[in-house]
């Protein structure tokens, strides 16, 4: 049978087809998560792209991906993740939501010698980045970037976890996220989101760490004028 081709910007099955030949014309297109090249037809020039996955398609210029609210953390490459520490030793074991534990080297972290390394324990939060991410092999994170500098990643102090979905997180990594920006309008706090469907949250005193992990979870569906709303309420709240 044929395969539908999907429309960006449209719901979309695992197996559908995505048009991206106007972007092809005039630049390299970069495949997010959710999709994948389809190497069935070698006789094609050019390969189709498929959806993996169910979801929504989204477009940032010559990037594609598939936007699902799942719960599943599925690795991918570079994507930066919060794992928490499970197994201690030379390589740490660290969960990530996924079906297997990843690994992380103790001297993963910006400045770490044999010496001088940080001393995790069972529990500690790390903000990580996938170097590997491959469904035949074990996710394997580290706590710096290709330059050897950690550029915020690291172990997380303090502060607490919330788990919600991933599309959440794709929202709040947004630049133009609404409800960070309105509840930083009102005191500071620090935020780390992990694309594994895990938030760190940090602000004194614990009042203000729940106030913005409530508004975080509730805002998910909400549309900007009622994300104003429950904002101005929870803040309301602690004055």
């Amino acid at each position: 049978a044929a395969k539908k081709k999907a429309s960006v910007i449209q719901v979309v099955l695992p197996g559908d087809v995505i048009d991206v030949s106007e972007a092809e014309k005039s630049k390299k297109i970069r495949l997010g998560p959710g999709l994948q090249q389809d190497i069935v037809d070698e006789g094609k020039a050019q390969p189709d792209v498929i959806t993996t996955k169910c979801g929504i398609i989204k477009a940032d210029k010559a990037s594609f991906w598939v936007d699902a609210n799942q719960k599943r953390a599925v690795p991918a490459y570079n994507e930066q993740v919060i794992g928490i520490i499970t197994g201690l030793g030379e390589t740490y074991s660290v969960d990530i939501g996924a079906n297997l534990p990843a690994t992380l080297s103790s001297l993963a972290f910006e400045g770490a010698t044999k010496r001088n390394k940080p001393r995790l324990k069972l529990g500690d939060a790390v903000y990580a980045r996938l170097t590997i991410a491959n469904k035949d092999m074990e996710p394997e994170i580290s706590c710096v970037d290709g330059s050897g500098r950690s550029c915020g990643l690291g172990p997380l102090t303090g502060g607490t976890v919330l788990t919600c979905s991933i599309g959440l997180c794709r929202k709040l990594l947004r630049p133009d996220c609404r409800v960070l920006r309105l509840i930083g309008e009102h005191f500071p706090y620090e935020i780390a989101v992990g694309l594994n469907g895990r938030v760190w949250i940090d602000a004194k005193p614990v009042a203000r760490a729940l106030l913005v992990s409530n508004a975080i979870t509730a805002s998910e569906f909400m549309s900007d004028g009622q994300v104003d709303t429950i904002v101005k309420t929870l803040v309301s709240k602690l004055t």
